[in-house]
């Protein structure tokens, strides 16, 4: 009896450190009254698949210290474990996470995503660019910083003096409203612009997406898809409302 009790004692200790830490993976009751809802729950990966795959993957992501980690392989872009998604398709929202990226370390948060057998997911969906901007060659190896942290992956900079060095954890927001899409880092408005537009077909015919017709024709709604780049990323608060 004292054994059973004491399995059970350590259970609930177990439980509750991984899903109340204060500030991790929560909700304020402002915030649930506004319709957020999280898509992390800080200790599963509950929610999550593969991209282009049924199941979670068995190797290159974990959900520990209340972070779903993108676990370095050391690799570069070969990566460990692939893309993740969140299985459930949003069409006009707001959504806010925390990251914290590696010392040159690389990953990203697409948005409006499909999955196209055979293809990866970089070739149809938009891509808020994750990055350690002091270390990586990408930083500079874009127009204008168009490779930077914040940015629109090779498509339009952002604001680099906005982004926190690697090793600290970044805020960001990604607001999608009937075309309008609009990125703020910690706070600040960093980028905006607006998909299927003349400007927009202009940005993507001068970009590596230039050949890719699900790239100028961005979906309406898709999925939210993090990145494994091979490098290690943290993320948390992963939370969306709906527009």
């Amino acid at each position: 009896m004292k054994t059973t009790m004491m399995i059970l004692l350590m259970v609930a200790v177990s439980f509750n450190s991984c899903s109340q830490e204060e500030k991790a993976n929560n909700l304020t009751d402002q915030e649930i009254k506004e319709g957020w809802i999280l898509l992390f729950d800080g200790c599963t990966t509950e929610g999550w698949r593969g991209y282009n795959k049924e199941a979670f993957p068995e190797n290159g992501w974990k959900a520990e210290d209340h972070t779903l980690h993108v676990i370095g392989s050391g690799r570069g872009e070969a990566g460990g474990g692939g893309d993740i998604l969140y299985d459930r398709k949003f069409r006009n929202f707001e959504l806010s996470l925390e990251w914290k990226v590696s010392e040159g370390g690389n990953s990203g948060i697409f948005y409006l995503a499909q999955e196209i057998p055979g293809e990866p997911v970089w070739k149809n969906a938009p891509e808020m660019q994750i990055l350690d901007d002091a270390k990586h060659p990408d930083a500079i190896l874009g127009p204008g910083g168009n490779r930077a942290s914040g940015s629109l992956y090779d498509l339009k900079p952002g604001k680099m003096d906005a982004v926190k060095p690697a090793g600290e954890w970044n805020h960001v927001k990604i607001l999608v409203f009937k075309g309008t899409v609009v990125h703020f880092v910690n706070g600040e408005k960093v980028l905006e612009y607006h998909l299927w537009t003349d400007e927009w077909k202009k940005m993507v015919s001068e970009s590596k997406f230039k050949d890719y017709e699900s790239f100028y024709n961005t979906a309406e709604e898709g999925y939210i898809v993090l990145q494994d780049h091979g490098d290690d990323v943290w993320f948390r608060n992963i939370k969306i409302r709906e527009l």
